[in-house]
């Protein structure tokens, strides 16, 4: 079991495959075990990288560093493991590790899928939208509730159990640990856009955390980003939809790779 001492935790990683590197940043209801319907995929034509954020999984967070050292901690990761370049598939928290890392390490990432997250791509506009649909909101709902789409457990009972199982493994955090500090106001927006890399934004059609109208706005804000919604799926695609999440970002990695970098052998 690989750890990495960095940052004042052990921070658990796994490495799949060969070619140019991918990494896989998993979302507040999840680990690295939840990309187990990417891996095997990917590691066919990538570096796949899967790892624990600190307080998840076995990233265990004793001393308390909190979601602040999140991008920390992956450029500590990729510096161990001697990769220059990579592509990071962020699901929804992910997107906390992936853009300040892309923002602060200039030329190390050539390409970002965003699903269900706005990235930090947020205007005043998306602010108002996204407070008046949580106030639309049942009272007493839970993003753990909203993480699939409303029917899945009765379509899929084995992989909605599945998918809570994987989450009961996380360790227990404070309630705030995830909290955006009182009167922040930025956006990434402007910097994602002039950084030049390939961005797509991906989005369940039924996404009841990041819904596709934010990520519309979130796109727009970010000129040269690309949408895509796909159907039937909720805020958790990579585990909903799985087979049409991997073309997704599978076709988008392709056309992006970077001249120099060869992808590993086809299916």
């Amino acid at each position: 079991m690989p750890f990495l001492p960095t940052n004042g935790i052990n921070l658990y990683y796994e490495v799949h495959g060969d070619g140019p590197t991918v990494v896989f940043a998993h979302g507040a209801g999840g680990n690295h075990l939840s990309w187990w319907q990417q891996i095997p995929v990917f590691a066919e034509r990538f570096r796949c990288i899967t790892y624990d954020s600190r307080a998840f999984g076995r990233s265990l967070d004793v001393e308390g560093g909190g979601r602040q050292w999140f991008w920390q901690d992956l450029a500590a990761l990729l510096d161990h493991l001697g990769v220059e370049q990579t592509a990071i598939v962020a699901q929804s928290m992910g997107g906390r590790t992936t853009v300040p890392f892309a923002l602060r390490n200039p030329g190390r990432t050539w390409a970002i899928v965003l699903a269900g997250t706005n990235g930090g791509a947020v205007t005043e506009e998306v602010r108002r939208i996204q407070d008046e649909y949580k106030e639309s909101l049942p009272k007493g709902s839970t993003l753990n509730e909203r993480a699939l789409a409303p029917d899945y457990g009765e379509r899929e009972p084995a992989m909605e159990f599945l998918y809570r199982s994987i989450n009961r493994l996380n360790p227990k955090r404070p309630r705030d640990f995830l909290a955006i500090p009182a009167g922040y106001r930025g956006s990434a927006a402007e910097r994602l856009a002039e950084s030049g890399i390939p961005i797509l934004f991906l989005t369940g059609e039924q996404d009841a955390i990041i819904p596709p109208f934010v990520s519309r706005l979130c796109h727009a804000a970010v000129p040269g980003s690309r949408l895509q919604i796909l159907p039937g799926a909720g805020h958790s695609a990579y585990f909903e939809k799985a087979e049409e999440f991997n073309a997704a970002v599978m076709s988008f990695l392709l056309e992006h790779l970077p001249e120099g970098l060869a992808a590993g052998r086809a299916e």
